[in-house]
């Protein structure tokens, strides 16, 4: 089957984006990770792929996520922002407002005036069963034994699962370490995004990402909207908060009510077409 592509990036998580409208796709976990393979496929984080809607009246697209190791996952900002680029790019759509269905729900796609895409992330979910995360009752923090060790962590749904961490420094967190162990804790049935964030004040934050069936990223849209959201629940930042990832910055804000989504604004980057015999 040949496959052609086009690879991107959002701050340097990056993408094969696959056109499934105007080409037959039929793509099994092995030719998924034949695709992120970066020695003997194309070399990517996700795999997006674009297909019809199942309700044309409500989405101009569906969009689809795998990760590296073959897994379809709920949501991915970066790829989002991505996907918006690339629908525009390929004469799918002319929209700057461009409604797509996920397996996580629906969510709003829209391209600024300076071509930065800003993405309706949805309203974030703190109830367990929803994470999903096995918890007597919601709180805005749960702790987790790791290795002996107590972990407290807040945990939310963007879509998918996260687990979000606060640290005194990035740069010295153990992402390799405990990252893997709180993705496959028994406690998030459906495994866990786990983010590693800093505060340096109300407004910035500093993130590291370990992804579920990826680990550790330059840039993860979901992973910062959480940290959002689990920070801004507990009165620990603004309204509005500039994400630092080792990739880049993202502008997330949300007002921390319950029925109002979270935004992600941030660049999204094309970086060659290609096509592959699978």
């Amino acid at each position: 089957m040949r496959l052609e592509f086009t690879k991107m990036h959002g701050l340097g998580n990056d993408f094969v984006v696959i056109d499934g409208m105007r080409q037959n796709v039929a793509l099994d976990e092995p030719r998924l990770r034949l695709l992120a393979d970066r020695h003997f496929g194309v070399g990517c984080d996700q795999i997006l792929l674009v297909e019809p809607p199942g309700d044309p009246a409500q989405a101009l697209f569906r969009y689809r996520i795998f990760n590296a190791d073959g897994s379809e996952v709920e949501q991915c900002g970066n790829g989002a922002r991505c996907f918006a680029r690339f629908v525009r790019e390929h004469g799918l759509t002319e929209a700057r407002e461009i409604p797509v269905e996920t397996l996580g729900g629906r969510i709003v796609l829209h391209i600024e005036d300076n071509e930065q895409v800003r993405v309706d992330m949805g309203q974030p979910v703190f109830t367990p069963e929803r994470i999903p995360l096995v918890a007597e009752q919601e709180a805005d923090a749960y702790t987790l034994d790791i290795q002996g060790h107590s972990i407290t962590l807040g945990a939310v749904s963007m879509g998918n699962p996260h687990a979000v961490i606060l640290v005194d420094d990035v740069g010295h967190a153990p992402v390799a370490e405990i990252g893997p162990i709180i993705e496959r804790h028994d406690n998030f049935p459906r495994r866990v995004n786990v983010g590693f964030a800093a505060l340096r004040d109300r407004s910035h934050v500093d993130l590291r990402v370990f992804e579920r069936g990826v680990g550790e990223t330059l840039a993860c849209g979901s992973g910062a909207a959480a940290a959002m959201a689990v920070l801004r629940r507990r009165g620990l930042v603004d309204d509005e908060v500039e994400v630092a990832l080792p990739g880049g910055s993202l502008v997330l804000s949300w007002n921390g009510q319950a029925e109002a989504p979270v935004w992600l604004t941030g660049p999204a980057t094309t970086v060659f077409n290609g096509w592959i015999d699978l």
